[in-house]
């Protein structure tokens, strides 16, 4: 693709954006898409093949963000297992907030369509299997509880801070910002029993155990097939 065709197809991605988050996936129109990037509807069937895939292109677009939401910096003498998940937990949190429209419009069109429920599920199923690695990790330093299976606590535990965020976050739940945090740290240390003797243990590799969170990561395949107008 030309430096050209490239600056024409991110200017379609971030035009979907603003009018998908300002009309949602159902009600909004190709010639709305157009309109914001301002060229035509051939241009965009030139790089897209449908609404579906317009929106995965969007959902791409935010990808590193969601992904490295650029974890806070913890110094080598405070990297405490909580500071380190505590840090981690704050970032995705962070970055979930910024994205929280697109939060709402995938899962909503997560119902609807198989295409993006398959999508959502396997992006769940990455951030699940990440941390399934980071308990692990924790486990065999004898830092959390050994009869723990390490895939199904991350499912739970991945579970519930993604969907903790989508309450607070996209549907507006009244939590404070702070106390959130701290709230879904504490939950992780306590699932995972993880002691009081051991959170200031900085010798065991804490920066390997910062935890993913489902919903958010691997770039989503291509979608394929049916125009929308």
């Amino acid at each position: 693709m030309t430096r050209r065709g490239i600056k024409t197809r991110d200017a379609l991605v971030a035009a979907a954006r603003v009018v998908f988050e300002r009309d949602g996936f159902i009600n909004s129109r190709l010639t709305d898409i157009t309109a914001e990037a301002h060229c035509s509807t051939g241009t965009f069937y030139h790089y897209f093949e449908s609404k579906e895939e317009a929106l995965v292109a969007v959902l791409d677009s935010v990808q590193d963000d969601m992904m490295h939401p650029g974890l806070p910096h913890v110094p080598d003498d405070q990297a405490s297992i909580r500071s380190v998940i505590s840090a981690s937990n704050r970032a995705y949190l962070e970055a979930y907030r910024r994205n929280a429209r697109l939060m709402l419009l995938l899962e909503q069109v997560a119902t609807l369509d198989p295409l993006f429920a398959d999508l959502r599920l396997a992006r769940s199923r990455t951030f699940a299997e990440r941390n399934v690695q980071k308990i692990v990790t924790l486990q065999e330093a004898g830092l959390a509880d050994r009869s723990l299976d390490p895939a199904m606590t991350s499912w739970a535990l991945s579970s519930m801070i993604s969907r903790l965020a989508y309450f607070a976050l996209v549907l507006g739940e009244t939590f404070d910002f702070d106390e959130l945090v701290e709230t879904v740290t504490t939950l992780w240390l306590n699932a995972l029993r993880i002691s009081d003797s051991n959170l200031t243990d900085s010798g065991s590799g804490a920066k390997d155990v910062s935890p993913s969170h489902t919903q958010d990561t691997d770039r989503p395949s291509k979608a394929g097939g049916r125009r929308s107008r």
